[in-house]
């Protein structure tokens, strides 16, 4: 069963008290006194916070980053670039779905991949995470970008910005 780290768009400490939750990922636009009281509380509970840009990262002391490199033209230098500043962070890449941009990234080597999912064409995106999981030991995560059945995905992990299924 994959396990879930929720993506925080809106202001509410209560999340960091769910149990099925581990981790988290802040997104830019919520207030910086708000990201800053989450991740402390949520490091209190030994819960991982995630940030979407290195200066947010850098600034509240989050445990890593998930770089979005889906439009990205070179990688590997994307990659190296932006994570040169960030020594024992964990790191998460969002890439194309198509399998030659999942072996780039991977040839990286961050702790996990991510590919986005729609209902538009989500059986190809199921059969790439299958091929995904086969050949690589990198964990991999699905962000849904719409209602599907992601449980139905071979995926370490799932990104969901709601607990609602």
């Amino acid at each position: 069963m994959q396990k879930i780290i929720l993506k925080i768009s809106h202001e509410d400490l209560s999340l960091i008290d769910d149990q099925k939750l581990e981790c988290f990922i802040l997104d830019e636009n919520l207030s910086s006194h708000f990201k800053n009281e989450f991740t402390l509380k949520a490091k209190a509970k030994n819960k991982l916070v995630l940030g979407l840009s290195l200066s947010d990262v850098l600034a509240y002391n989050l445990d890593g980053i998930v770089l979005d490199l889906s439009k990205s033209k070179n990688i590997k230098t994307d990659f190296k670039t932006q994570t040169k500043d960030l020594k024992n962070k964990f790191t998460g890449i969002i890439c194309r779905n198509r399998r030659h941009e999942a072996m780039i990234a991977s040839e990286c080597e961050p702790d996990f991949i991510i590919f986005k999912a729609w209902q538009d064409g989500s059986d190809k995106i199921k059969e790439l995470t299958s091929w995904y999981n086969e050949m690589f030991l990198i964990q991999s995560a699905l962000y849904p970008q719409e209602n599907i059945d992601y449980q139905s995905f071979q995926t370490d992990f799932v990104i969901l910005e709601s607990l609602k299924p």
